[in-house]
């Protein structure tokens, strides 16, 4: 089959085409900005790239159109393919009928924490010796790639990042109600994703559409805090429930005792497995114990699932330390929701202690942008030093938001001069943590090289 993909340099398509490829597929793809990584990837693995949505791409007839959720009415290769009556498909739909259909689908659902813990799953999988097939929204270090078949025969594992996220501008349902797990992490919920859900409630209605989908002999694994979650399985349950995260015993429920970089993973108070790896801050210790619960599920013990985190190397753009320059230590992470910056903030004070932390955050999401959550953002930034945000292209006012700071916030609309203000703030042995879900107009180097030159 011939596909040609419409949005392929995003994430999920990028590996969607990745996925193509290695089953056999001939795969071609456009995008408004085709550039690295993943054009690299792409082109890597022999897929033709085009620059933008030009009609005359219908005369590659390939045999179907798959359609990313970037895409728009109005964009003309659509509208050339809706005017030939070509055969079109969203991307999920695709996913479903040729890569998981008759695979043991684990899918992992939440509002944060979904790459990292798609990662972890996927890699206790790998060192228990299933050779799963996987579909993440970033780059696994210890793969190295974002996507791959894995062992094809049926009921072979497949772990996928299940994004709550609308399907396509022709299909407004979740893109995880079409993946049909059999086992489903539910992390946490909280509301996002403003320009598409009105509310809280909205969310929790397409959580519940996923729990539809799980099979009687499935399993939900569950954070026991949330909740919200609560709410999604008072709709309607059907399948097995693990819960974990409990702060006290619970019969049945997975939960951590110790510190985050080094803990007992307990069944209520029974021992049987044990964590000692290099990532940091309670979310990701409920992470560890989500994936242990799920893998569990296909058969890896939860003692093996948990010594395979010891050499678990995390995901590109998670506290990623970019480089150190007149002794500042410059970070990239991909945090972008208040929970989550709060998180990450978090997780570094855990690692540097009393040394100063300049946290330094872009509200790019759709989310953000509309100023959604513009309220939570000094509640988030609490355990940073100095706060520095880039306000371009926001439609309200950073500096009022961050009032409640005082001095201890700085806002810029240039990146320019936000570099010229951090550098300026900074002193040796501070650390700066860049925040931001897409590429932050390469802050990282700017200010490494900038702070090369300060303090040669």
């Amino acid at each position: 089959m011939h596909i040609h993909v419409l949005g392929i340099c995003g994430t999920f398509m990028g590996g969607l085409a990745a996925l193509a490829r290695e089953g056999g597929h001939t795969v071609t793809g456009c995008d408004a900005g085709v550039y690295p990584p993943m054009s690299d990837q792409l082109r890597a693995l022999g897929i033709e790239l085009v620059e933008g949505y030009g009609a005359e791409q219908l005369s590659f007839t390939p045999d179907l159109f798959v359609v990313g959720n970037v895409i728009t009415r109005g964009n003309p290769l659509m509208e050339a393919i809706l005017d030939a009556g070509a055969p079109y498909v969203s991307g999920p739909q695709w996913l479903a009928d040729h890569v998981l259909q008759g695979r043991h689908v684990l899918a992992v659902a939440g509002t944060h924490g979904k790459t990292s813990t798609t990662s972890m799953l996927a890699w206790m999988l790998e060192k228990g010796g299933l050779e799963p097939g996987f579909l993440v929204g970033g780059v696994p270090l210890n793969f190295g790639i974002s996507a791959r078949l894995g062992k094809v025969a049926p009921g072979t594992p497949f772990v996928i990042e299940a994004d709550e996220y609308d399907t396509a501008f022709f299909d407004k349902r979740s893109k995880f109600v079409h993946y049909r797990p059999r086992t489903a992490i539910l992390n946490n919920l909280e509301f996002d994703h403003a320009d598409i859900f009105d509310d809280l409630a909205a969310i929790e209605r397409q959580f519940h559409h996923l729990v539809r989908t799980v099979p009687a002999h499935g399993r939900l694994v569950v954070n026991s805090r949330e909740e919200s979650l609560q709410r999604v399985l008072a709709m309607g349950c059907w399948s097995e429930v693990t819960r974990f995260g409990a702060r006290k015993e619970e019969p049945g429920a997975l939960r951590a005792r110790g510190e985050p970089h080094a803990f007992d993973v307990l069944r209520g108070s029974l021992k049987i497995g044990r964590v000692e790896w290099s990532l940091l801050g309670e979310h990701n210790q409920l992470n560890a114990l989500a994936a242990v619960g799920a893998a569990e599920h296909v058969g890896v013990a939860p003692d093996v699932a948990a010594k395979a985190l010891a050499s678990f190397e995390n995901v590109r753009r998670r506290l990623e330390l970019r480089g150190e320059a007149g002794g500042v230590k410059v970070y990239d992470d991909f945090a972008h929701h208040p929970t989550a910056i709060r998180t990450t903030v978090n997780g570094l004070r855990r690692k540097v202690g009393a040394a100063r932390i300049l946290a330094v955050f872009e509200p790019r999401s759709n989310t953000m942008k509309l100023g959604a959550m513009k309220a939570q953002l000094p509640w988030s930034l609490e355990e940073a030093d100095l706060a520095f945000c880039h306000s371009g292209g926001l439609g309200w006012d950073a500096v009022q938001a961050l009032a409640p700071m005082g001095k201890q916030a700085v806002v810029s609309d240039s990146i320019d001069d936000l570099v010229k203000r951090i550098v300026a703030a900074s002193r040796p042995g501070d650390h700066v943590l860049c925040m931001s879900n897409g590429g932050f107009g390469g802050i990282h180097q700017q200010l490494l090289d900038a702070l090369a030159r300060a303090r040669p």
